[in-house]
């Protein structure tokens, strides 16, 4: 398929797509679960005001909001999911008093007939929408209000420091004076029914909830729907068909095989000259190194929380670092390390690929590098500080936790994050402008790293679309475009180009054949992946066709991923079709790494849980990790991390390292992550399922199910494949210190062809 194709393509796929995606926004806007004005009984008692859920929305971001339990499915595992748990908390106090009140009798006393006319009735009771546009208010029954007003006092319990939930907080992580104001608890509280409200009440005209009759449990009514069986089986089958027409289209044009004969006989980097911004990256990978150290220790506090509660180790962490920031600091470390890396990668390609160095470029880099620093610390200061109840709502938006996932850091540290990421496409653009005019075989590929670079930075802008007091299906429409379009999107994107980039610089693939892969490799990846990012949105408050592209399209995503195989076993070939070859062994390896994960964990893992049927039973529990784990470290780490040492190698090309080091680093943490989900995390989130399905999503998040002896056990074995897993981190922050020092190299060697060595050994 000629350039020109492609690129037409190209182009309307990203047409199609967004403006699909912008369509169904919009819908998502029409169709959100209405914030209320007040919450009234039928005799007319005010229990909450509109103003209290949605500044208890804010409490419960201040605290941590997902890194603290869920909600509708989205956020961390060890406390509950506070709408699934407030919902079956209300629905069984209704029933118990309805019991009592119409037959005088305990419910566990009553005939099976009895009971079912009870759970009817109950059913009718909570599924009904009393909400009235007019007046904005949600009215209740008398009954109801008491439910709310005992949930409101066991909440109120677990969050302050009542003695009777002391148990409670220790099993769910949540230190005693979580929340301090007795008025912001209220609020929380106002915030917690809401969410489960949207949860049981039933969209106007139709016979499911705003969120599709999620979380499934059986006491409200909250069972499958047609379209979720429906749409599941679409999905599959077309995943089969995509496989199948991507396999054919792999046999017609496999592309060229590796000729050893044209491969050049020296390292073509062994002239490269580093500029003065070139160099000035290297310390942006000193600081990757440091920062996936440190999320690696606070990845061990944070799981060890899920065993013992409010301790690390018989200390009691928690009241200075509570599990919301442990976990916080983790996942936003892991966003920050993997994007340094390859954001520092790709200005160091720059001005090798144009070959020129603009004026003050190095000063450019140095600008940023400070920025991206201050970001850092600012960013997890002001979440701690959010977290510990010390600043106002206001406040707390703007420079503290915003609580939600991957996008925690306060909005002023969002800005200066936005400002950053425009400043490195400039950087990146006055470097790689003038390869524009005297590369022509290159231009099309230079297009493509652009357009990914512009892309980095114009989606991150997606995060800038909520408020402090939007909807949260709305808010969670957006912070979607950041997580899957920003981080799983455009970045996969511009590590392709940057990769293809370098093969090229090194005389391993031809120029040509390398844009037609990235092309059409992009345009297969974007037409599932544009429109798979509704596969997240299925529960969060949308309308079912939502839920019909979201099945449709992430079954695409899984496609390309399949054939992933043989880019590995490619990359293997490479490895092996020349002996200076050799000394990029690991670069490669972690590339191949990649592959391996690619299909593991995002195509596999990520299949598991992307069917509507599957994810209704699994959102939130600990299949989700499994495929975080795996995809997020597996393959943006791993490739953070090749990227890296690729870029490393290239600033001391005539440098041979030693493989020891590298090569322990390199496999203990595949095999440590790969211990991790499949003795532990895994097996968890099956059992977790096989409870969903059978008594409810509320029980599989509960205490008495996750504190059973069995699943303990499972958590403490966690720490084989963490420890593996820390080792070969602490062995690679090693081993990258030693490429500065000396240690990890040889001495410098005379690479002519006659000297040239075979590899790099001990």
């Amino acid at each position: 398929m000629s350039h020109k194709r492609l690129w037409i393509l190209f182009s309307l796929v990203i047409v199609l797509s967004f403006a699909t995606l912008l369509y169904y926004g919009a819908e998502i806007y029409r169709e959100a679960p209405p914030w209320p004005q007040q919450v009234v009984t039928e005799n007319g008692t005010v229990i909450f005001l509109g103003d209290d859920v949605k500044n208890g929305m804010n409490v419960w971001q201040s605290i941590g909001g997902q890194q603290l339990g869920s909600v509708w499915g989205h956020g961390a595992y060890v406390a509950p999911d506070w709408s699934a748990d407030w919902l079956h908390r209300e629905a069984t106090f209704m029933l118990y008093e309805m019991a009592k009140s119409r037959y005088q009798k305990e419910l566990a006393s009553l005939s099976d007939a009895e009971k079912a006319g009870l759970q009817e009735d109950l059913k009718k009771e909570l599924r009904r929408n009393t909400y009235d546009p007019a007046s904005g208010a949600i009215r209740i029954s008398e009954l109801r209000a008491r439910a709310i007003a005992e949930n409101m006092r066991h909440y109120s319990s677990l969050f302050m420091n009542g003695e009777d939930t002391a148990g409670l907080r220790e099993d769910y992580a949540i230190p005693a004076n979580t929340i301090k104001d007795p008025e912001r608890m209220k609020m929380m509280n106002a915030f917690f029914f809401w969410s489960s409200w949207a949860c049981v009440t039933e969209r106007p005209g139709q016979k499911i909830t705003y969120t599709n009759n999620w979380p499934p449990d059986k006491l409200v009514g909250n069972e499958p729907t047609g379209a979720l069986i429906l749409w599941t089986g679409f999905s599959v089958v077309l995943l089969l068909a995509g496989i199948a027409l991507l396999a054919f289209y792999y046999a017609v044009n496999h592309g060229e095989e590796i000729d050893n004969e044209k491969l050049p006989k020296l390292d073509p980097l062994l002239g490269l000259q580093p500029t003065p911004s070139m160099k000035a990256t290297l310390k942006y990978f000193w600081v990757v190194c440091a920062l996936m150290v440190v999320q690696v220790i606070l990845g061990a506090v944070t799981a060890h929380y899920g065993v013992e509660g409010g301790a690390f180790y018989g200390f009691p962490l928690a009241e200075w670092l509570p599990y919301s920031v442990t976990r916080t600091w983790h996942v936003q470390l892991g966003i920050f390390w993997i994007a340094t890396s390859w954001l520092a990668t790709g200005l160091f390609i720059a001005p090798a690929v144009s070959e020129y160095e603009p004026k003050y470029q190095a000063a450019g880099v140095h600008f940023l590098f400070i920025a991206l620093l201050i970001i850092v610390v600012g960013s997890l200061a002001g979440q701690w500080m959010g977290v510990m109840q010390k600043l106002g709502f206001e406040a707390n938006f703007w420079f503290g936790h915003q609580g939600y996932e991957y996008v925690d850091l306060g909005r002023f540290w969002q800005s200066f994050l936005l400002i950053g990421l425009f400043l490195w496409l400039f950087l990146m653009a006055r470097a790689i402008w003038p390869a524009f005019k005297k590369q022509r075989e290159n231009r099309h590929l230079l297009s493509m790293f652009m357009i990914a670079s512009a892309a980095i930075a114009i989606f991150y802008g997606a995060g800038f679309m909520w408020g402090r007091h939007t909807n949260l299906a709305i808010a969670e429409y957006w912070r979607w475009w950041v997580v899957h379009l920003w981080v799983e999107g455009f970045f996969e994107v511009f590590a392709t180009v940057v990769i293809a980039f370098l093969f090229t610089r090194m005389g391993l693939i031809n120029t040509k054949v390398a844009t037609l892969s990235v092309l059409f490799s992009t345009i297969v990846f974007l037409a599932g992946g544009i429109l798979g990012t509704f596969h997240h949105l299925y529960f969060t408050g949308t309308p079912t066709a939502v839920l019909a592209l979201g099945a449709t399209f992430s079954a695409l995503e899984v496609v390309p991923l399949v054939l992933l195989g043989f880019e590995g076993y490619s990359h293997f070939k490479v490895s092996k079709a020349a002996k200076w070859l050799q000394a990029y062994k690991w670069p490669i390896y972690f590339f191949i790494s990649v592959a391996f994960w690619n299909l593991l964990g995002a195509g596999i893992f990520g299949f598991l849980i992307n069917p509507p049927i599957a994810l209704y039973y699994m959102q939130g529990l600990n299949t989700t990790p499994v495929h975080g784990h795996t995809a997020l470290f597996g393959v943006y780490g791993m490739l953070g991390i090749g990227l890296m040492l690729f870029v490393l190698k290239g600033m001391a090309s005539r440098h041979l390292w030693k493989d020891g080091v590298i090569s322990f680093a390199f496999w203990t943490i595949n095999i440590g992550l790969a211990l991790m989900v499949f003795i532990s995390v895994l097996p968890i989130g099956f059992l977790q399922t096989l409870a969903s399905v059978e008594h409810g999503f509320w029980y599989a998040r509960s205490a008495e199910f996750m504190q059973q002896p069995g699943m303990d056990t499972l958590r403490w074995l966690r720490v084989i494949g963490d420890t593996i897993f820390s080792i070969g981190i602490l062995a690679l922050g090693y081993y990258v210190i030693g490429l500065k020092l000396g240690y990890s190299v040889k001495e410098t060697v005379d690479l002519s062809e006659g000297n040239h060595p075979s590899g790099s050994q001990d």
